[in-house]
């Protein structure tokens, strides 16, 4: 091969070489938009899954409330431990909190039910934005997510109890016995034995 020739084939192999380097760099910045929308939308279901536990959790807290102060002066105490006698009145705030704790604002918070078990859909936008990149208008997009927390009841009760008389309850395998005659609300076991808070999807 002669000197010509073999500055010839280099000259024909500098395109190639420019070439691939080009692809390459476009998939490293095609992966790194990718990696920064994977990221926005990971925080966006992490603080909407947060708002959307926080307010089962405030609604729990109010159920503790009130069955602390039924027992022993309502004869219809019992009916607490089903886990659907709130209000609900501060949980749209508690997610709203959770939610700026993040980074994002409720967008929209509903009282639902999942298999029969109270619960909220909250739904979410972060405040960030995916962030600058090769696709238009991704700078100025915000993520979005949404997430349903149930309040489940652990604790079941013989059929035929009476309220007016010390009461056996059976939560998921703990045994919590009340006796409404001698109760003091310091005596009720912590709230996640008798409430389960837990995210339905």
């Amino acid at each position: 091969m002669t000197f010509a020739q073999l500055r010839s084939d280099r000259g024909q192999t500098l395109p190639i070489y420019i070439w691939l380097t080009g692809i390459l760099l476009f998939a490293a910045l095609a992966f790194f938009v990718f990696a920064q929308a994977a990221s926005a939308r990971n925080g966006a279901q992490s603080a909407a899954d947060a708002a959307a536990l926080a307010a089962a959790r405030d609604s729990r807290d109010e159920l503790m409330t009130g069955l602390a102060g039924a027992v022993g002066t309502d004869d219809h105490w019992l009916d607490w431990l089903k886990g659907n006698l709130f209000n609900g009145t501060g949980a749209a705030a508690a997610a709203g909190r959770l939610a700026a704790e993040n980074d994002s604002t409720v967008r929209g918070f509903t009282q639902t039910a999942v298999n029969g078990f109270p619960g909220y859909r909250v739904d979410i936008e972060t405040r960030y934005t995916v962030g600058d990149s090769i696709i238009p208008g991704t700078e100025g997009r915000q993520a979005k997510a949404h997430a349903v927390a149930v309040i489940e009841p652990r604790c079941t009760f013989a059929a035929d109890a009476d309220p007016t008389k010390p009461v056996r309850l059976d939560c998921d395998g703990q045994t919590v016995n009340i006796d409404p005659e001698d109760f003091h609300s310091d005596e009720l076991p912590d709230a996640s034995m008798l409430f389960s808070v837990h995210l339905a999807e």
